[in-house]
């Protein structure tokens, strides 16, 4: 009886070392755990659904979900939006989980959750960027995110990137959501042609928003009126020396645009510019 009674501990300890990995408690987080620099709180389904849809995620989008947390943001553009996903997590338990989450949802396929840290993973290639991080950490990617390709989209729950100001915002229940669209680089002079004319167009750029003037002959230089700048579309008009106004439409591709104008004597026509 004394021999049993030692022996059973032994057993027991020995049964519970042989158990498999399944068989023992699974990660399980927890709202307000702490991470790298913040703490886990989830976004609301609704919250997510409106985030996608501020987006406009198609199957056609590369989605780049920043602070994945559990997952749901990538399993969602996969599930709902056909997207391909992939959220980056800096905690690996957290990852491992939020990967079985993704499994568990049937979309593996499109959508994977890896461990690393936002500020050092590049996602230059998403064409969608979301995120629900603390103020400090979205000025921290500011730089890197307006380097990325122009029409790039980005949101964020809850928080914005400062003086560059969202393109949009949406109320849901008292929780915000911002979204931006990356805009192009036109700050600076242009040379703009029309055919046989030629100008000299200067934009000043802060972030989205544009002004600037054009030359209309040697001494003088008319405002451009106007001028909008929307990820990579570009339009602005101005009244010429015969007091006809032009208006131009065209997009930006690096350091040149092009495009198509119209007047208000019915001229109309394609434009360039390059970039001095």
């Amino acid at each position: 009886m004394n021999r049993l009674a030692s022996f059973c501990p032994l057993l027991a300890a020995s049964l519970l070392l042989a158990l498999p990995a399944a068989a023992q408690k699974p990660y399980e987080p927890h709202v307000g755990q702490a991470g790298k620099d913040v703490i886990w709180v989830p976004t609301p389904d609704e919250v997510v659904d409106r985030m996608l849809r501020m987006a406009q995620v198609t199957p056609n989008d590369l989605v780049y979900d920043l602070g994945a947390g559990d997952g749901k943001i990538a399993i969602a553009a996969a599930k709902k939006f056909g997207a391909r996903a992939v959220g980056i997590e800096y905690n690996p338990e957290m990852a491992r989980h939020a990967q079985g989450n993704a499994e568990k949802a049937g979309v593996a396929g499109r959508a994977r959750i890896v461990q690393g840290d936002i500020f050092a993973t590049d996602f230059s290639q998403a064409t969608v960027v979301t995120m629900y991080l603390l103020p400090t950490l979205n000025m921290k990617l500011r730089p890197t995110i307006l380097s990325m390709r122009p029409g790039t989209r980005v949101v964020s729950h809850s928080f914005t990137m400062e003086d560059w100001e969202a393109d949009e915002s949406s109320n849901m229940d008292g929780r915000r959501a911002y979204f931006w669209l990356v805009p192009s680089n036109v700050n600076g002079g242009w040379t703009l042609e029309t055919g046989s004319e030629r100008a000299e167009l200067s934009f000043e750029q802060r972030f989205q928003k544009i002004e600037g003037t054009i030359a209309l002959g040697q001494n003088t230089h008319g405002g451009l009126r106007d001028a909008r700048l929307r990820g990579f579309n570009i339009s602005f008009a101005y009244v010429d020396n015969n007091g006809v106004r032009r208006d131009y439409t065209g997009h930006v591709i690096g350091g040149r645009m092009e495009g198509s104008f119209r007047a208000d004597n019915g001229t109309e026509g394609r434009w360039s510019a390059t970039k001095k």
